[in-house]
């Protein structure tokens, strides 16, 4: 037999003398096996390509023992190594990690680390220029400006030169052909400046002080701890941390920043440049992709020292991260529930661990989660009591909307409707807060009842006027607002039930007419860049009454709000989630958080029919130690999270008597362990999503249950998945729909 090998397309390919284990972006349970050509160099976290069936992929070659049994010749070689740094040996033992942890397999996990395949190897050299020691026929002004810049003999790109110099770019172009500058090819710039810790340093006094000096000694201690900072809105957490991340630059090491919604905290950004003198690195869904091409490799190679990103950033291969920031670490947002499911805050405390740096969390409202780790000593407590520069609190009220009803076919109170005239009146801007896209929830036929739902799932068709659809908030599905019923074909007599954010702009609108208003929603004709826009305007004083969603709670800083209004508090109280109560006290307190910020006196006014609930109370009151006070107790009782292990198997299929039985089936296959409980199989609260039939299992069990263990076994004596049937895991689940 002859020791070479066929490449995929047919020729000769290189001596292969190695076998290593490459993990490819597949769900395949483990890495498969490849030849090493005897003239490549490859090491584990290399990043290559290699054939897989008839195409080229790209992977990494991981740990683990070269299978010595297995002929070298017999197996199709590697057929590129990338010239890109390999993934270090911590992190590729965190990507091992959240494989375990979330059962997920490992190249797909490994696949959120090489998200980016055209930055694997270097960026191309760009044309520059260098000043050759000719002097142009004739000096002007702008030339003389640009050879005091270019004497230095530096090389700099033509666009940079004629910035620098505050000149044309004819002008270069000019001393160029008269041969001033020779062409020369030089490395493509960073995505970012370099940070400088020094820049714009703030002078800390009192609780911000303290907490500075706490952080700080985590920070030079070079090793893992977890801090969790809190305090009330507007109280200088930023700034805090912000000296965390200097010292860390002055180390030498690289900063991670986790924020929810990066893509729209444009007001960040300007914090941080304005202290740092660049701004960080972005790390989002909606960057350019040549942009986040070059931010993966400049993050591996160590150019880039600082990256705000969401929760797709913990997976970039930083050359040396020092310090983990996660911004509001309660937010939901965090939690990823699609393939690879996981909790981004949970999984940056791993990082930080597996590499030995401290990370530290940072929320107003904290999770239950992390307020009991650190009541018991597994994370550092740091408090923030006050305000930064002594502004107060928005004073807040509840509006019992069972005394101070609206006015028919109306959802604002007249004492919510009052306050807003006077907030008007003074120059100052009002925030109406609903957690309701779209202009209703709900479209129905006065005639015949008929309801608009979405056909694909088992969720009504939300009327968006602005667009003049009706739209699926599950899976996108829209058409065009029906002008009869499609059941008894009766016209104008289709209602709308219920308020979205655009249905109270309307309202706002019939009572404030000459206000101007300006409406925040996720799904803004326009996306990111508009909203951006929006957000700058608001912050400018551009706008009097501002009506959003849950976007608007996403730090925020408008100094003009004196007032914020709650359509309907008791919104999120409405659901079976056993974080309800948590969730609606964050959100609510986030929001109301928004007045007042630069010193104004504010108000908060949350329209409610339960005022008398724990939470609503809780709120006015600011009373937040005993809520969660209360609420952990009951966490306690009920053995749930952190007290507690949950798990959630979704089963779904193309029919629902596939669902339903492969679900049952797996029931049965449940070990019988001790201190862990499987309930159901139950149609999910979404039944049918995407044309898909939809069942639930929970699986609850003490916290020293092996949750992962038991999970494994169960699946493993179950039925196997066939046809359209599909088995989804979720370790720590955050949504129960």
């Amino acid at each position: 037999m002859s020791d070479v090998t066929t490449d995929l397309f047919g020729g000769p390919a290189r001596r292969a003398g190695r076998v290593v284990p490459v993990l490819v972006p597949m769900p395949a349970p483990r890495p498969y096996s490849y030849a090493v050509p005897d003239e490549m160099h490859v090491e584990p976290g290399s990043v290559v390509q290699v054939p897989l069936g008839p195409r080229q992929v790209f992977g990494v070659v991981w740990d683990g023992a070269e299978d010595e049994a297995v002929d070298p010749k017999k197996l199709r070689p590697i057929t590129k190594v990338f010239d890109c740094p390999p993934l270090k040996e911590e992190h590729r033992r965190f990507l091992d990690w959240v494989s375990t942890y979330t059962l997920s397999p490992p190249g797909l996990v490994a696949r959120m680390a090489l998200r980016a395949p055209a930055g694997f190897d270097p960026e191309p050299m760009v044309e520059g220029l260098r000043y050759s020691g000719i002097l142009p026929e004739r000096m002007t002004a702008a030339r003389t400006r640009v050879l005091d810049l270019a004497r230095d003999g530096l090389s700099w790109t033509r666009s940079g030169l004629a910035h620098a110099a505050g000149v044309s770019s004819s002008v270069i172009d000019g001393m160029t052909a008269q041969g001033v500058f020779e062409t020369v090819f030089i490395p493509p710039p960073p995505v970012v400046p370099l940070p400088d810790p020094d820049h714009g340093a703030s002078r800390l006094e009192g609780a911000q002080a303290e907490a500075a000096a706490e952080l700080l000694a985590e920070v030079r201690a070079l090793k893992f701890s977890v801090s969790l900072m809190d305090g009330i809105t507007g109280s200088g957490k930023t700034e805090v941390y912000f000296e965390a991340i200097a010292e860390t630059l002055r180390q030498g090491r690289q900063v991670l920043i986790l924020l929810p919604e990066i893509a729209l905290t444009a007001s960040f950004l300007e914090r941080f440049e304005s202290r740092f003198g660049a701004k960080p690195a972005e790390w989002h869904s909606d960057l350019a992709p040549k942009t986040r091409e070059r931010v993966w490799r400049q993050a591996a190679t160590g150019d880039v020292r600082v990256v705000a990103g969401a929760r797709s950033a913990l997976f970039l291969p930083f050359d040396d991260l020092g310090l983990i920031i996660v911004d509001e670490e309660h937010d939901p947002a965090y939690k990823q529930e699609d393939r690879v499911f996981y909790n981004a805050r949970d999984m940056a405390v791993v990082r930080g661990h597996i590499g030995r740096f401290p990370v530290v969390l940072v929320s107003a409202t904290p999770s239950v989660e992390s307020q009991v780790n650190g009541l018991s000593g597994r994370y550092r407590p740091i408090h923030l009591p006050v305000r930064f520069g002594d502004a107060a609190l928005p004073d807040l009220h509840l509006i019992d909307m069972r005394r101070h009803p609206p006015e028919r076919g109306g959802f604002l109170s007249p004492v919510l409707l009052r306050a807003i005239g006077k907030t008007v009146a003074k120059g100052e801007q009002a925030l109406l807060f609903l957690n309701r896209r779209g202009y209703a929830p709900l479209t129905l036929c006065r005639v015949c009842g008929h309801r608009f739902q979405c056909p694909q799932c088992s969720s009504w068709l939300v009327e968006h006027r602005f667009r003049g659809q009706i739209q699926c908030h599950q899976c996108g599905y829209a058409e065009r607002t029906p002008e009869c019923c499609p059941e008894c074909g009766t016209f104008d007599h289709l209602v709308a039930c219920g308020p979205g954010v655009e249905r109270i702009a309307e309202e706002v609108e019939r009572h404030f007419p000459d206000a101007r208003t300006i409406v925040l929603s996720s799904d803004i004709l326009g996306g990111v860049k508009r909203l951006r826009l929006e957000l700058d305007a608001i912050a400018k004083g551009e706008a009097d009454i501002v009506i959003g969603t849950q976007l608007v709670a996403k730090g925020h800083n408008f100094p003009l709000m004196s007032l914020v209004g709650i359509v309907d508090a008791d919104l999120g109280l409405a659901n079976g989630d056993p974080r309800a109560a948590e969730r609606t006290f964050q959100l609510l307190s986030q929001v109301t958080g928004r007045a007042g910020r630069s010193g104004l006196k504010s108000h908060g006014l949350l329209q409610t029919y339960q005022p008398q609930h724990p939470v609503m109370q809780a709120i006015v009151s600011g009373d937040a130690h005993a809520f969660y006070e209360r609420e952990i107790a009951e966490r306690e009782r009920a053995h749930l999270p952190p007290f507690g292990r949950l798990a959630s198997i979704i089963v779904s299929a193309d029919t629902r008597n596939d669902a339903e039985a492969h679900a049952r089936a797996l029931r049965l296959a449940a070990p019988s362990t001790q201190g862990i409980t499987v309930l159901g199989p139950a149609e999910a609260p979404l039944a049918l999503v995407r044309g898909r039939h939809r069942f639930r299992l929970l699986v609850h069990g003490q916290r020293s249950s092996d949750m992962q263990g038991f999970l494994k076994a169960m699946i493993a004596a179950g039925p196997r998945e066939r046809g359209s049937v599909h088995v989804q895991l979720d370790i720590d689940p955050q949504s129960f729909l």
